[in-house]
């Protein structure tokens, strides 16, 4: 605020000269003479950036009120513009002086605005300042409705327009100017006439800002307005630029304490969350961004991720020399884009994916005490304007100093880590894991030893001596214990019988020893060597439990999906026992198999069928089937039991789809090789069937009768009477949910049943060079069908050729074909419906 303030000596020199000139009023041309050729003093010698203007040489102020002008003969004109002109010097004088009693700009810019809305008879006026970081034109204060801030870009408008040409401007008539922006008057409902503009700046010629006065009273504004306006802005200029600079010192010195007090609180903070929430936000605030993220290095997977990113809540993670970022971390250089999408490095991916418009862009690298990069931040959108060299030096020295707690957090994290991995890694462990120290005490239990201990809780057991549980039946487990703790070597006992809470159990155990390897050195002959030294911590328990459940799951893995297995373990005794339930059985079977094993032998038909049960079985299991059994070379499977899906025939329909798929696969080896290739048929239908676990306890297995299992073997015999690979009932069709290529081929009364049903042909296992013209195809064959269902035989015959035009192999428009011949020569009852009754099985 240094040279704002007028000294009483300053003001009494200027009075002085006032005076002097009282004497002079006779010569008043000499006054306006004066008026019209300004010149501008410095007030300090040693501050020359101080002025005041001297337009007073031949003016009279009174001594009792200097704001009030001395009165003179009005009807001399020369006199009239003697007081104005005297007017107008004591507003200068006065400007000076009530700016000088403002310490902040609101109030500099407010009363500003109010001497030169009184000055020039206007409406209103705004005063806007330079804002050099954000390249743009600010007011803090406006008349009128305005008491917000203002911003608008530099070149926009009468404004920037001044600004930008560093000349005054004059428009009387708003709206036939080509500068004016009318959308100003659009938003706010006002309605601007008249303009009156000058740019505002300092003795050195530097522009701060612009003075816009709107809408002369009385008139129209003229050229000695926009002199008058120019000594105004002229004689406020340094008093605003000072006041902006000290503004600003104060400012930083304000985020300078707040950025130590962040800066404390971080490093005292050990979890690495929290840090990089608040690095970020502290960034975010700092440089007034829209967003802010901090990558740090994984030198395991040479990736930088963020567990944090305001305004996203998932973990980020990219390779550390992709994008933006990674050019910061590789080269170490900071990069700063003030238009994000005309630069080639940005990925424009993330927004499509995020919904995120990035505009501009600053990357700073995170570097140590040792000069290693260990990161970056990465700042997006200033509010105002793009970032610039500032922004990119506080950056700089933010991250300076938060580097060394981004480390020790990163190292505590990674421990934290370790550490939780390897309790989730206990916790999961199905076998019983118990630690002793030194002296016996039980230091650690995970949950599966707690429930082979039947131990309600830890606290029931850590802390406590090993005596206090291993003892009675239990005893031996103390004396492996001692044993161990002497050899340090490990001991296996195999299905040895515990006892816990009056229960036996069948387990195998482990006991280990537990010790921890510490590195010395030594010199040995004048060399220096390291030296492993393994310390004793304790021993270590490992429970296996084999009991019958273990031996249950052992069992039943034998023949269903692990996670089948274990789901109906979940369940409990109640899912074992016989019910009634809905399920997709599957039937398969090999064509032509007798003939096989006539010309294969016992050994060969074994070799196959092991191969091809193993192909086959995969595919049911990748579709969470339950294989039920093998019956010769067919295979029996159903899905939905023991534990449903909500697309259990989707399901069945996918695993005879892929067993077809394979098969083919195998086949083509098979060719290759000279081997005969095997052709099969799979039938599948949806039902209520009876489901029932029989066996002992060490040998149990599933069986499943009703209906529904006769209906899909059924299915599998037709598919040679059709010649079709997969069949499937219109209850399994009926509840499907993907797509598939399908028609629907008949409605038949299987062989030991009344009710007729309509089955469906699946031929998504084909491809076009082994059903040409598929689609045409189904289409032909789906209008014979209507054609024969409506007895129109002839008509029928000629869309089933058709068909097979298409396709010469499709051997089912040849069965519709016979059968329309058989029809036509001997027709179906009246009531006929198209049913065809199977005669065998």
């Amino acid at each position: 605020m240094s040279g704002m303030f007028f000294s009483g000596n300053r003001l009494t020199s200027v009075n002085n000269i006032i005076k002097k000139r009282k004497s002079n009023n006779k010569n008043l041309r000499n006054v306006m003479q004066s008026y019209n050729q300004p010149k501008l003093h410095p007030v300090n010698q040693e501050d020359p950036d101080i002025v005041i203007s001297e337009e007073i040489p031949d003016i009279v102020i009174s001594e009792k009120e200097p704001d009030i002008l001395i009165s003179e003969e009005k009807s001399d004109s020369s006199a009239t513009k003697g007081k104005l002109t005297l007017k107008r010097a004591e507003m200068l004088l006065n400007i000076s002086k009530k700016m000088a009693g403002f310490e902040t700009l609101d109030g500099m810019l407010g009363t500003l605005v109010d001497i030169i809305v009184s000055a020039l008879d206007a409406d209103r006026a705004t005063v806007f300042l330079h804002d050099k970081e954000a390249d743009e034109l600010y007011s803090l204060v406006a008349r009128g409705n305005f008491h917000h801030e203002i911003r608008m870009s530099m070149d926009k408008g009468v404004a920037g327009y001044v600004f930008m040409k560093g000349k005054g401007a004059i428009v009387n008539d708003a709206y036939s100017d080509k500068r004016f922006d009318k959308s100003v008057d659009k938003k706010t409902g006002y309605k601007t006439e008249s303009i009156l503009c000058d740019p505002i700046k300092t003795v050195k010629g530097e522009i701060i800002g612009v003075a816009q006065v709107l809408n002369k009273r009385n008139g129209r504004f003229t050229q000695d307005d926009l002199e008058l306006l120019d000594a105004v802005t002229s004689q406020a200029a340094v008093a605003l630029k000072t006041t902006q600079i000290v503004e600003h010192m104060k400012s930083r010195e304000r985020e300078m304490k707040v950025l130590n007090k962040v800066i404390a609180d971080i490093t005292s903070e050990i979890d690495l969350g929290a840090i990089l929430q608040k690095v970020m936000a502290q960034a975010t605030k700092m440089l007034d961004s829209d967003r802010s993220t901090l990558f740090l290095n994984d030198e395991k997977t040479n990736e930088l991720f963020s567990k944090v990113a305001a305004g996203t809540d998932e973990e980020i993670r990219l390779p550390n020399h992709l994008g933006i970022a990674g050019t910061v971390f590789t080269s170490g250089e900071t990069v700063n884009i003030p238009y994000a999408y005309a630069d080639l490095r940005f990925n424009p991916g993330f927004d499509k994916k995020t919904g995120y418009f990035t505009k501009s862009i600053l990357c700073v690298p995170v570097v140590n005490k040792n000069g290693k990069t260990i990161g970056v931040i990465q700042q997006l959108n200033k509010r105002r304007g793009p970032f610039n060299e500032e922004d990119e030096s506080r950056l700089k020295a933010f991250t300076a100093q938060i580097s060394i707690a981004l480390e020790n957090a990163k190292l505590f994290d990674d421990v934290q880590n370790m550490k939780n991995f390897s309790e989730s890694m206990l916790q999961s462990m199905s076998n019983g894991v118990i630690t002793l120290n030194e002296d016996r005490r039980i230091k650690t239990c995970n949950a599966a030893g707690l429930k082979i201990m039947k131990v309600a809780s830890e606290d029931e057991i850590l802390e406590h001596r090993a005596e206090d549980f291993f003892s009675g039946a239990n005893k031996w487990i103390l004396d492996r214990v001692q044993n161990v703790e002497k050899t340090q070597e490990n001991e296996v006992l195999m299905d040895k019988e515990l006892e816990f809470g009056g229960e036996k159990v069948s387990a195998n155990l482990n006991v280990l020893p537990l010790f921890s390897i510490e590195k010395k050195r030594a010199m040995i002959e004048d060399k220096e060597v390291v030296i492993e030294e393994k310390k004793k911590l304790g021993s270590m328990i490992m429970i296996e439990d084999i009991s019958s459940e273990k031996r249950m799951k052992s069992t039943m893995s034998r023949y269903m999906d692990p996670d089948v297995a274990d789901q109906l373990l979940a369940g409990g005794d109640e899912v074992l026992g016989g019910k009634s339930t809905e399920a997709t059985v599957l039937f398969s079977d090999i064509r032509s198999f007798t003939t096989l094993t006539e010309e294969l032998g016992a050994q060969g038909t074994v070799s196959l069928l092991n191969e091809y049960f193993t192909i086959m079985v995969e595919c049911i299991q990748n579709e969470g089937g339950m294989l039920d059994k093998f019956i010769g070379d067919a295979t029996m499977a159903a899905f939905g039991i023991p534990m449903p899906h909500d697309d259990d025939e989707d399901r069945g329909v996918r695993a005879a789809i892929s067993m077809l798929t394979e098969m083919n696969n195998w086949n083509e080896q098979r060719i290759a090789q000279g081997i005969k290739p095997l052709d099969m048929g799979i039938g599948l239908n949806t039902g209520m069937i009876v489901t029932g676990n029989i066996g002992s306890p060490k040998r149990m297995d599933y069986t499943m009768i009703g209906d529904g299992v006769n209906l899909a073997s059924r299915l599998e015999s037709a598919c040679k009477q059709y010649y079709a690979r997969i069949l499937i009932s219109e209850f399994t069709f009926q509840k499907l949910k993907g797509t598939y290529r399908i028609r629907e081929i008949d409605r038949v009364v299987v062989k030991g049943k009344t009710k007729p049903v309509g089955i469906y042909e699946v031929l998504d296992y084909y491809t076009e060079e082994t059903f040409p013209n598929m689609g045409e195809v189904m289409g032909c064959f789906k209008d014979g069908r209507t054609r024969y269902l409506e007895r129109e035989w002839d008509r029928a015959v000629q869309t089933f050729q058709t068909a097979l035009g298409l396709n010469p192999n499709d051997k089912l428009s040849q069965v519709y074909i016979d059968r329309c011949n058989h029809y036509k020569e001997d027709p179906p009852p009246d009531d006929w419906d198209g049913t065809w009754v199977m005669k065998s099985k």
